[in-house]
């Protein structure tokens, strides 16, 4: 039996003290990774810290908010921040590599497939990757937004079985331990309670772009893939090798099944929806419970600016979403047949399309 595939993402605030590389801290990572590498295990590292880096560097006393001036320091930042990694690593005999992805690689069906083939060979070769967004080149609406999402999505696209977010608290809490002393640590969350889980997002540092909010977005993408995941502190990264070995630490969130449809995991995740389908309760049930597609006859109003084959997302009246598809129609010609029957959408549109407007291949349950 193969040793799992671990994804580790370290956050700015872990990595850094104000605006200094924390060396001890990326040390004890770095000789972490390594043994776990080392045993048999796959090891990917998404590392947050470049514009972090860039502002220590050049001397900026706050986090540039101009998106031009954050990708410069970005630029600046991820040379340093790999020189330091590459250092570290080489004096274990360990290598390493840089892989710099934006939304859009994971967007394209064949960039994603890609992706996946080159993390793969390289962990067949026994390199640790080490991932940032490409915030160089990454234009705003195509952002990750955060490094917690991007190390979910990475652990997607490369069928993870593990997620640690390394962070600057030691669990999940009922509330921000720094603000209410009597804040509950919570421990483990089951799958069937993540929607019941209560918490305050608190605040964040100054230099970090993440909250705890960010965190469990994070663990709810890479669980329903299929991945358990870890929230623990990132200053003590020796955590990592006794929570592996069945220590209580930190807050673990338990995994669901993984879906054997990769494509489709792309279709939930790996896409980005670019508009909203609101749908009458007998197509909500015909899709969460038939398994069926959706007809144009079933939707109710269309929201947002999209073409044929992007994805969107399917809701109820209520506005809940309960799954993600490609589209067969532009969010204009799905004005005018929402709610239409199939044999009268070709005079409407004056052609003959397809006859669903999200085929239950193309379409993935998000509830």
């Amino acid at each position: 039996m193969s040793h799992p595939t671990l994804v580790i993402k370290i956050g700015t605030s872990s990595l850094t003290t104000r605006g200094n590389l924390a060396l001890a801290t990326i040390g004890a990572l770095v000789k972490i990774l390594t043994h776990l590498r080392c045993s048999g295990y796959r090891v990917v590292l998404v590392s947050s810290g470049a514009v972090g880096v860039g502002c220590g560097r050049l001397n900026l006393k706050e986090r540039p908010q101009k998106m031009a001036v954050k990708q410069a320091v970005a630029a600046v930042g991820q040379g340093r921040l790999m020189r330091v990694y590459d250092d570290l690593f080489s004096s274990l005999s360990q290598p390493i590599a840089q892989v710099l992805l934006t939304r859009r690689d994971l967007m394209e069906r064949s960039s994603y497939v890609n992706a996946y083939n080159t993390f793969q060979a390289l962990m067949d070769l026994g390199v640790i990757p080490v991932v940032n967004e490409n915030d160089t080149v990454a234009v705003e609406e195509l952002k990750f937004g955060d490094n917690d999402t991007l190390s979910a999505l990475v652990a997607s696209l490369i069928e993870a079985d593990w997620l640690f977010l390394l962070t600057d608290v030691d669990r999940l809490y009922s509330a921000d331990p720094r603000l209410v002393p009597d804040a509950k640590p919570i421990t483990f969350v089951p799958s069937a309670q993540f929607d019941q889980l209560q918490i305050e997002a608190g605040t964040h540092s100054q230099w970090g772009v993440g909250g705890m909010m960010t965190k469990l977005t994070a663990a709810r993408i890479a669980t329903s893939t299929g991945a358990r995941t870890v929230i623990t502190q990132g200053k003590q990264p020796q955590n990592i090798e006794k929570i592996l070995a069945g220590e209580a630490i930190g807050t673990q969130f338990e995994p669901q099944p993984r879906s054997k449809n990769a494509r489709k995991r792309w279709i939930a995740y790996g896409l980005l929806p670019m508009g909203k389908l609101y749908l009458d309760s007998g197509a909500v049930a015909a899709i969460c419970q038939a398994g069926k597609s959706l007809l144009a006859a079933g939707i109710r109003e269309v929201q947002g600016d999209f073409t044929a084959a992007e994805a969107v997302q399917l809701c109820d009246s209520e506005g809940r979403e309960i799954a993600r598809g490609i589209v067969n129609y532009s969010s204009n010609d799905l004005c005018k047949i929402k709610g239409m029957h199939s044999q009268d959408i070709a005079s409407s549109l004056g052609y003959v399309g397809a006859e669903t407007v999200v085929h239950r291949d193309n379409l993935v349950l998000t509830v």
